[in-house]
């Protein structure tokens, strides 16, 4: 009775997971790879028929190749100084133990959620002629570009590395150490290898963030610093040239291919890592010796706060002194009637687009991550969902003004013309938000020991109830993670929101971007203060998440588990 009983639970949890899978494939297919296909396959057809001969061409040019090159590069040394600020802050927040620790951890993830438009607006008027730091001179500098990617990306860095470093076996470094190898021979012998796969992977998450960056180099780069990113959207909407758009899309999507299939490579070793943790690899009390990483740190977060602070003074800042005029214009249409809907009604559009985002990209994420999860000991089905794994994080380096203008065009005929419907900027938001939402749930399903699975089956289970009673409860601190980041991305959203938001419809981003492209008091004080509020609503998503996940004291070993499996998958 129990071999028959096995064979149709065998059977009917295979076909849960073929149509688990079969969602995100459709729903990608469609709105992910159909707009993208569109947008490039119209750039490369010609009356005659597929033409490549376009792309040499475009790749020839002095100006595309030079853009190329800065694409590469910059992102490159922002990954370098993104890693050597956050391994200290790594330490500190991860292997030591001290009070208000939880806390720092929950600061220095808000930069990674705010939206790049605030990011941008902050650093501007940080180094503005008439900011606080103006006299550097470093308005509109690349230098000023780095800190900015330095200051999105520092928490990536933190969150991935320290989460491993957290879970670090003590006892190989006590061994060295009573042997007399002394700290650094230590930590670059033993602890730094160990740390390795970590450490890359945090860079090559860096060096994808960076190299697709679009709100930072738009309004701090301008026309002077240019990158793929940035060239595509001035191509499509400004030059209306899209054989060009099209082939520095392929240029950009190449590269962020090549980058995920290392970062894939590399994230299976930081898996690994996580499995062979120890029960003595806790924190310890702070030392003299840990000076260095206190230094770095409080100069991490003296650049975490400070552009955030002073975009929020500036806001205060009125033409009669100090006070809330700036938050109180909002409820108008900005000067000489720049907008068409005020400040606040883009708050609520943002936040509606945002919710519906999330809920999309979380029900995709876990069917995705439950079938990603699975490590089936045949070659072939290994292949298929690492190919999956990978295919399925395409949207995080994919030029979002690429998947915004695919829309336009690709959606327009029945029965998928969304072009007029609500759902098009929340589909849009939520594909950038799944693949993050993977990346937070996945890695925690892998850690689980598929036994447990097997174990409620062969006892009658079906496999819904096998998911509501083993897997669902693994992964819900993880999930409660995941929703709220989603939530915050996608309020963020600014790439393709600026494409497909409607101008009665618009997002706050999209209102921000529209206040600071104007001159005008009225519309800079509006736009500071939008700021703001996007950077509350955002902090405060981060905090309720990071409350919840630590659960106490009690909870700290879930929560640094969850740190790995989510911050340090991207």
């Amino acid at each position: 009775m129990v071999r028959p009983s096995r064979g149709l639970s065998g059977n009917l949890r295979l076909a849960g997971l073929i149509l688990a899978g079969a969602v995100p494939v459709l729903a990608f297919g469609l709105f992910f790879f159909y707009p993208v296909g569109s947008l490039i396959g119209r750039g490369l057809v010609g009356p005659d028929g597929f033409d490549l001969s376009g792309v040499g061409d475009v790749l020839a040019r002095p100006r595309f190749s030079r853009i190329l090159w800065f694409t590469v590069w910059q992102a490159a040394l922002s990954a370098v100084l993104a890693v050597a600020v956050g391994i200290p802050g790594a330490y500190l927040l991860y292997r030591c133990s001290f009070r208000g620790r939880n806390l720092l951890r929950a600061v220095v993830t808000v930069p990674f959620v705010l939206p790049t438009v605030v990011v941008a607006l902050a650093f501007r008027t940080l180094f503005a002629q008439n900011g606080p730091l103006g006299s550097w001179g470093l308005d509109g500098s690349l230098v000023t570009i780095l800190l900015a990617h330095v200051f999105l990306n520092y928490a990536v860095v933190v969150r991935t590395v320290g989460g491993t470093w957290a879970h670090l076996d003590r006892r190989t470094e006590e061994a060295a150490r009573s042997l007399g190898a002394r700290g650094t021979r230590v930590f670059l012998t033993i602890t730094l290898p160990a740390l390795g796969p970590a450490i890359s992977a945090a860079m090559l998450m860096v060096f994808l963030f960076c190299a697709t960056s679009f709100g930072i180099m738009l309004i701090l780069g301008g026309t002077k610093y240019s990158t793929l990113e940035t060239e595509i959207y001035r191509q499509t909407t400004q030059m209306l040239d899209l054989p060009t758009a099209a082939v520095l899309s392929i240029a950009q999507l190449v590269l962020v291919t090549v980058v995920l299939l290392v970062a894939a490579r590399v994230r299976r070793r930081t898996e690994a890592t996580l499995k062979l943790r120890e029960a003595r690899s806790g924190a310890r009390a702070l030392r003299w010796a840990d000076l260095p990483a206190v230094v770095v740190t409080a100069a991490a977060l003296l650049l975490v706060v400070v552009p955030i602070g002073t975009l929020l003074v500036r806001s205060l800042q009125t033409a009669d002194g100090w006070g809330l005029d700036n938050y109180r214009a909002l409820g108008s249409l900005g000067e000489g009637n720049l907008l068409l809907v005020s400040g606040w009604e883009a708050l609520g559009n943002s936040v509606s687009s945002a919710v519906t985002a999330a809920a999309l990209a979380v029900a995709v994420g876990i069917a995705l991550s439950v079938v990603l999860a699975r490590r089936p000991r045949e070659r072939l089905p290994r292949r298929v969902i690492g190919f999956l794994d990978g295919m399925f994080m395409l949207p995080l380096g994919v030029s979002a003004v690429t998947v915004g203008f695919g829309f336009l065009i690709a959606l327009d005929r029945p029965p998928f013309d969304l072009r007029q419907s609500g759902l098009l900027v929340p589909i849009a938001q939520a594909l950038v938000a799944t693949p993050l939402v993977v990346r937070m749930i996945l890695p925690v399903l892998r850690a689980a020991d598929d036994r447990l699975r097997q174990a409620a089956a062969v006892l009658g289970a079906p496999p819904g109830r096998v998911w509501l009673t083993v897997d669902l409860p693994l992964m819900a601190r993880a999930l409660a993670g995941a929703t709220a980041f989603a939530f915050a991305v996608a309020l963020g959203e600014f790439g393709a929101t600026s494409f497909l938001a409607r101008p009665q419809e618009p997002t706050l981003p999209v209102l921000i971007g529209r206040l600071i492209s104007r001159p005008g008091a009225t519309n800079t004080g509006m736009a500071l203060a939008a700021g703001v509020i996007l950077a509350l609503v955002c902090a405060v998503v981060v905090f309720a998440v990071d409350r919840f996940a630590s659960g106490g004291r009690r909870g700290q070993k879930s929560t640094q588990a969850a740190g790995v499996g989510g911050m340090g998958a991207f």
